[in-house]
């Protein structure tokens, strides 16, 4: 499509587009807003190195694979209130996020083709249980989740591998740009 510089995001549905990354971020936030997976591109001359003989991505979990509710909650009120809220709601799926519908596109993907795909996800803290029962709720099964604890994502995507990583924040994209390819998942207005 060569819009003039019109947003282009009307579009999308007609091509039928699954996942839409740009290095535009007004292009990426109106796909988001129209309801599409998307990211910004970070745009690198890094050369990276990929399995040969798989496809392996990355999702971090709040407010990208899931809403950014906890998340807004550990950005107000602290860890200590994040922490209670997901033991309070364990048993409670998360909504889903903006890349939850591609997650679940990929997972299909996955089944039908059992070697050539591995997902993973990513949590900054240390609280899995709600997040192991939101996909099995989604069924969905990814083939590694990594709650950090303090680890440097980007060191743990190199040796995942990852293909393309997809995270809401700047500080852990951006580093991570620098060993594999990466988009940051902008907020709905409202959402943070």
């Amino acid at each position: 499509v060569l819009s003039g510089g019109e947003d282009i995001s009307r579009y999308l549905s007609a091509f039928g587009v699954d996942l839409f990354l740009s290095c535009n971020e007004n292009d990426v936030s109106n796909a988001i807003h129209a309801g599409f997976a998307a990211g910004m591109i970070y745009a690198r001359d890094t050369k990276y190195s990929f399995p040969d003989n798989q496809i392996r991505i990355a999702f971090d979990a709040d407010a990208v694979l899931f809403s950014a509710e906890s998340e807004k909650i550990y950005q107000e009120h602290g860890l200590e209130a994040f922490n209670e809220n997901e033991i309070l709601n364990r048993d409670v799926a998360l909504q889903k996020g903006p890349m939850a519908s591609l997650l679940k596109s990929l997972s299909w993907l996955q089944n039908e083709n059992k070697d050539s795909l591995a997902l993973a996800g990513l949590n900054l803290l240390d609280t899995g249980v709600r997040v192991i029962k939101t996909l099995r709720a989604w069924n969905i099964v990814v083939d590694e989740v990594f709650f950090m604890q303090g680890a440097k994502k980007a060191d743990v995507l190199a040796c995942f591998g990852a293909n393309i990583f997809f995270d809401d924040q700047d500080v852990h994209a951006g580093p991570a740009s620098d060993v594999v390819p990466s988009a940051r998942v902008p907020y709905k207005e409202g959402e943070m």
